[in-house]
Parts: structure tokens; C-alpha cells; sequence
């Protein structure tokens, strides 16, 4: 759940502080420095006891609360792991002025990382529907100066209405519109848009950057959105995680259709610039 009590209430201390400090230095991305911030993890997530912690990332103030959510595990513990190249691909690319939009935003680590750097012009929607992970959200965005980043409560799909999301209760992260969970509980019902619509709601005439983060439904999002967007709103760059093995169709040659080329990948995303 998340907790509205003033940021710093819940500062690491002890040996939750010196862990954290040790596991977010840690170097290279290597399989025995993973290990060792595995296991220091485990302790520290022991000794918190269900509390969360409040920490800077990415030039930004978030709440971060380890324990059911593998995003907010690693930025808390391994922020230096958390998409360095998506990061450092959207810092190159995005102006100050950017708009970006950050679809699956879960508790805001790409929307706070572009507000950071960008400059006080800039327009940036978080999109995300789950409501305690949405109270979270919001709860970042909130301890920050910013004053760039909206956070917007509801799922992105190809059709508005009315849809279940399936919920994985051990990572939310991972919950989605069209995997189904093994708990029939684990859903609930959220209202839903298409991407075109949500830009027009907010009023926007142009897209720099989009990160899009849905668990699959990429694909069942995207499709209409480019068939029926005019060529103003589609994203100068998008970063799109990677669900080969679930989309219906391959959405990389439809993406090159619309004049996108591929320029990176890395082992959860692909990253395309359009021409």
C-alpha cells in the first residue's frame, strides 16, 4: 500500500543504508555483481520489515517500497542496472521542451528520469491503471519540483471501455491486459483508452518520445494507433518492450512501415527512431 507521510520519513539507516549505498555502486553489469546485490538485497528487504524506503534516483525523490515489484526493487537497490542504454538513448534524443509519454509508468522511474533532465517546458503523461501503483506514482511525482510530469489513471489498449487486467501478484510490474493470471481473483476491472484518444485528451501535438510498457499488448496498441494517427503524433522515439514471443504480428516490420528503424535492443526492449 502506499503511505502519504512526508518524504524521509522512511530514510535508510543502518545496514539497509550501507547496503543500499554498496549495491548501487556496484560496477559493471556482471553475473558475480549481480549475485552480490541479490543476496544483500535479501537481507535488507528482511531487515525493513515491510516499510518502504525514500531515496533519490535518476535526479528525482521516489518512495520505493521492494517487495512485490521487481521495477522498484532494482531501482532502489540497482538503479545503475535499471535500462541504462533506454535512458541514456531517450537523454540524446529528447529536447528540453520534450513531450514524452510513458505508458505502463508503474511508480514513475522513466517519467521522474525525463522530468530530471529535461527543462520546465517539457509535457510528460505517466499512464498507469493499477490503483495502489498509481497511488504510488502519483505520490513521487508529488516530492518532486518539477511540475512537468501528469499522471493519468487508466490502461492504454485499442479500444475504450471498460477492460480486465489480469494482476501477478508477486511482481505488478508484470500485470497485463491480455496474459491471465492462475489467480482468478488476480484481476480488476479499469478503464481503458486508445492511445490516439489519450493524446487528444491532453491536448497534445506532438509526441518526442514514448516508452511503451504493457506486457505483451504492445502490439494491440500500436496497430491502430498507426493506422489511424496522423503523421504529427507519431513518437520521434520509442522504446517498446520487448514481446516478440507474445504479439500476434510482428510489430518491428510494422513499425517500418510507418518509417521507424530499429537503432538498438537490449534484453527487455527495443529502442526506434523515426526518420
Amino acid at each position: 500500500m502506499s503511505d502519504s507521510r512526508p518524504f524521509g520519513t522512511f530514510a535508510p539507516a543502518g545496514l539497509v543504508a550501507a547496503i543500499t549505498r554498496r549495491t548501487s555502486s556496484l560496477g559493471a553489469e556482471t553475473w558475480h555483481g549481480r549475485r552480490i546485490a541479490l543476496f544483500l538485497r535479501r537481507i535488507a528487504i528482511s531487515l525493513l520489515g515491510g516499510k518502504p524506503l525514500d531515496v533519490t534516483r535518476f535526479g528525482a525523490k521516489m518512495r520505493l517500497h521492494p517487495y512485490n515489484n521487481n521495477c522498484e526493487k532494482k531501482v532502489l537497490f540497482t538503479p545503475q542496472f535499471f535500462d541504462p542504454q533506454e535512458r541514456a538513448f531517450l537523454r540524446e534524443h529528447l529536447p528540453q521542451d520534450c513531450v514524452f509519454l510513458d505508458v505502463g509508468a508503474n511508480i514513475g522511474a522513466y517519467a521522474l528520469c525525463v522530468a530530471a533532465f529535461s527543462g520546465p517546458q517539457a509535457r510528460i503523461v505517466a499512464v498507469e491503471p493499477q490503483h495502489d501503483v498509481f497511488a504510488r506514482l502519483s505520490y513521487n511525482i508529488a516530492q518532486n519540483p518539477f511540475h512537468t510530469v501528469k499522471a493519468v489513471a487508466c490502461a492504454v489498449a485499442d479500444k475504450a471501455g471498460e477492460l480486465t487486467l489480469f494482476i501477478d501478484p508477486r511482481n505488478r510490474g508484470e500485470s497485463s491486459l491480455r496474459i491471465v493470471g492462475t489467480n482468478e481473483g488476480a484481476q480488476i476491472t479499469v478503464p481503458a483508452i486508445t492511445l490516439l484518444d489519450l493524446l487528444r485528451s491532453e491536448g497534445l501535438e506532438r509526441v518526442d518520445g514514448m516508452k511503451l510498457d504493457v506486457e505483451g499488448a504492445e502490439d494491440l496498441i500500436l496497430e491502430p494507433f498507426l493506422r489511424e494517427a496522423p503523421a504529427s503524433l507519431l513518437p520521434r522515439v520509442l522504446i517498446v518492450e520487448n514481446g516478440i514471443g507474445q504479439w500476434q504480428f510482428d510489430l518491428p516490420a510494422l513499425l517500418g512501415r510507418h518509417g521507424y528503424r530499429q537503432v538498438g535492443a537490449t534484453r527487455l526492449n527495443l529502442m526506434f527512431e523515426r526518420a
